[in-house]
């Protein structure tokens, strides 16, 4: 009985390791099946699996296998039908997604070594090396098309009515009505030059017009105000991330655009053809 479950033992041993070598020697180039001749990898089945939606690429892999490997025979099958005897329309369409996605490949690689902690402590330090401390306002508004409106919600408000329900009844700026005519906090520069002017003049807690700008007639209440702190590194990450991408972007294709070979020869064209569907079919 012992010998038994020794000889049990041995036989699950050598199949765990005959499947970890086997694990082991498998690329993304080992063949998972051929229709007609033309091979299917797992590579392509790896890729199949990462253009699933989060839903489906939840499930198992032990779920997922055969599943994707049926529809990658599908497909290949399905092509090999039709690779011979594509339209003009087929074609341009199979140009133009492989252009897309190599010129993505292109930027994806500029992209990654544009952000490095170097660069970003260099552009925080750039953007912040004149900094000065800036006043920062806490304000409302109620927004009407008329000066007679406004005077007349003016002398409400002298009567004693409530800012915030006058704002959510009248004011025509329907985001920050709906809020009691609450704009959050701002900074010089934020706003129109009127409303901005009366901001920095009026009295905290006092209403301040009818003030006029091209949106209409504001009165306006500022509630309180700050002296804003510079922001650290971390809460700008985002923002001088995105703008380093950018301009190693706009750097890199301006360079490779001017290191090319480039012919224009599109005058002539009659730039109504560009809707002619019609032409891809002849």
């Amino acid at each position: 009985m012992a010998k038994s479950h020794l000889f049990l033992a041995a036989l699950a041993l050598g199949a765990a390791l005959s499947t970890a070598a086997q694990a082991q020697d498998t690329t993304a180039a080992t063949v998972v099946a051929k229709v007609n001749g033309v091979e299917i990898t797992l590579g392509h089945m790896i890729i199949a699996r990462e253009a699933l939606s989060e839903q489906y690429k939840s499930l198992p892999n032990e779920t997922l296998f055969t599943g994707i490997l049926d529809q990658l025979i599908q497909q290949t099958a399905l092509e090999q039908t039709v690779s011979d005897k594509l339209k003009l329309t087929n074609q341009l369409q199979l140009d133009h997604s492989r252009r897309d996605y190599l010129a993505n490949v292109a930027l994806t690689e500029v992209v990654m070594g544009a952000v490095t902690d170097e660069a970003l402590q260099a552009a925080y330090d750039t953007r912040f090396k004149d900094y000065a401390p800036q006043k920062e306002f806490s304000a409302a508004h109620i927004l009407v098309d008329a000066e007679e409106k406004a005077n007349e919600l003016r002398g409400q408000l002298d009567g004693g009515a409530d800012f915030a329900e006058l704002a959510k009844a009248n004011s025509t700026d329907t985001g920050s009505g709906a809020n009691g005519g609450d704009l959050g906090w701002f900074g010089i520069g934020q706003m129109v030059k009127p409303f901005e002017d009366a901001v920095v003049a009026a009295e905290i807690g006092k209403v301040a017009g009818p003030i006029k700008s091209d949106f209409g007639w504001h009165l306006i209440l500022v509630k309180e105000t700050r002296i804003a702190e510079k922001p650290t590194l971390e809460a700008m990450r985002e923002e001088l991330a995105s703008e380093l991408q950018n301009r190693a972007i706009d750097a890199h294709i301006k360079a490779v655009t001017e290191a090319a070979t480039v012919e224009r020869m599109a005058d002539g064209v009659d730039p109504a053809l560009l809707s002619d569907t019609a032409l891809l079919e002849k």
